[in-house]
């Protein structure tokens, strides 16, 4: 199916009808007219995911109709058509097909969600149609380079890897355990941290999933609870991982509760109660729009307040919505950059120029070779309802695991150093394949030996070349 739609789209370049160059060229400007350049996106606006699309919409709307309404880019306004695919990949990849042979769209921006953005790849390498701005750290969208993927935001691998070595290098915990969604998304936020506790001579004392679009985390839950962590790095969506900490809270498990990004932090602090017994924890690749520190990271963060406000008046400004607002600026100082006579060989040409762009306090940096723009992570922590940032790693114990008992050391594990081994014995250097929940079969899965360097990246970029 794949195949027979890049036959229908790239008439010259996949070399399905035999096209000559002018066809390409036509092809590579779809989606622009002499008034309006059109833009695809598909995102859970429903669903379990639904708060995640939402707000990235809207973040990214709020910089889009400022923008059109100062003139558009070279005179043409930005059209952005958003389905709805409910965190759902097969749903994605329809609405993606869609858009591209029906829509005419010139790109894809601002997609959302690990297993939904990875489905469409093929479509995106194929169809040689930029992709840009996705809500995912997902390390398939960076590794192999592609030429056509753009990616702004911190990778899930450099969030956990942050998160991990905090804990452990900071907080002193080496009891630690994995709770994950069971699809793409928590497959690179198990590795992410798997490697770095490997790195640090650890692994997880536990590993519990759930499915995705399901709250039903008992399994996980009772696989982790009879370890008794220090800390619990969770890699889901925010009703799920409100669950698992509210049941384990009531189970009297003391543990750091960490959060990667994706997980909705508004949404997560909405459904915990106020009165948990221990911390629980956000890392975020953009600061709190609303922290007092965020106009001095970047100046952008109160544009998004002011412009959110203007077009969206009803809503509350989050760091997802600013996600979406910045990744809103990148597409469109790309747009400008390529000129009035923009195809999409072009839009990528003025992508790789932005080498040092400025958020103010904070720059975007892309190359020809490198097609992440930010490395930031930032880390934040509950506190009477909503979520603070985060100075000292050190001050996220404050109030949390009282009475000297930071390690729950006594309550089910066999001995307080077994934390370098699992409970099945598997030694350190061992990376498991992930836990599978009851009436879920195994998926195929890679699992690198170790998170790649720089050098590595360029290498392969360097190897790989436009995929």
């Amino acid at each position: 199916m794949i195949l027979s739609l890049v036959c229908c789209l790239v008439l010259a370049a996949g070399g399905c009808t035999g096209g000559d160059t002018r066809d390409y060229d036509e092809y590579a400007r779809q989606g622009v007219t002499a008034s309006e350049i059109r833009l695809g996106s598909s995102l859970p606006l429903t669903g379990h995911a639904s708060y995640l699309g939402e707000q990235t919409l809207r973040g990214a709307l709020s910089y889009i109709k400022y923008v059109n309404e100062s003139g558009g880019v070279h005179g043409r306004k930005i059209v952005l058509d958003a389905r709805d695919d409910g965190y759902d990949p097969p749903r994605c990849l329809a609405n993606t097909q869609q858009l591209m042979i029906h829509g005419n769209v010139f790109a894809l921006f601002g997609y959302v969600g690990t297993p939904t953005t990875m489905r469409i790849l093929p479509l995106v390498e194929e169809a040689r149609i930029p992709l840009l701005g996705m809500f995912t750290g997902a390390n398939g969208l960076r590794i192999p380079f592609n030429r056509y993927v753009i990616n702004v935001r911190a990778s899930y691998y450099q969030e956990t890897g942050a998160a991990v070595r905090h804990l452990v290098q900071d907080l002193g915990l080496k009891r630690i355990a994995v709770f994950y969604q069971y699809d793409a998304y928590g497959f690179d936020g198990l590795t992410g941290a798997e490697l770095v506790l490997r790195e640090l001579g650890l692994a997880p004392v536990a590993r519990g999933s759930y499915i995705r679009g399901t709250n039903d985390v008992t399994d996980g839950l009772k696989r982790i609870l009879e370890e008794r962590p220090e800390a619990v790095v969770m890699v889901g969506t925010y009703e799920p991982c409100a669950e698992f900490i509210r049941r384990a809270d009531a189970a009297g498990l003391k543990a750091v509760y960490y959060n990667l990004s994706f997980v909705g932090g508004e949404e997560l602090a909405r459904r915990l109660p106020h009165d948990l017994k221990s911390p629980v924890v956000l890392s975020l690749v953009v600061p709190p729009p609303t922290a007092p520190e965020a106009p001095r990271i970047m100046q952008v963060a109160s544009d998004y307040v002011t412009h959110l406000k203007r077009f969206f008046p009803d809503e509350t400004p989050n760091a997802v919505g600013l996600e979406g607002y910045i990744n809103a600026l990148v597409l469109v100082e790309g747009l400008r950059r390529a000129g009035p006579d923009i195809t999409r060989e072009t839009f990528i040409d003025a992508i790789d120029s932005l080498s040092s762009f400025s958020l103010g306090g904070t720059n975007v940096s892309f190359s020809p070779r490198n097609h992440q723009g930010m490395e930031s992570v930032f880390f934040s922590v509950l506190r009477g309802g909503r979520f603070e940032l985060v100075n000292d790693f050190r001050t996220v114990l404050a109030g949390g695991l009282k009475d000297g008992d930071p390690a729950n050391r006594n309550e089910g594990a066999a001995n307080k150093n077994e934390s370098s081994a699992n409970k099945n014995g598997k030694p350190v250097n061992a990376l498991l394949p992930p836990v599978v929940p009851p009436g879920t079969t195994s998926p195929d899965i890679v699992i690198p030996d170790a998170v790649p360097s720089d050098a590595a990246r360029s290498k392969e970029a360097g190897q790989g070349g436009a995929q």
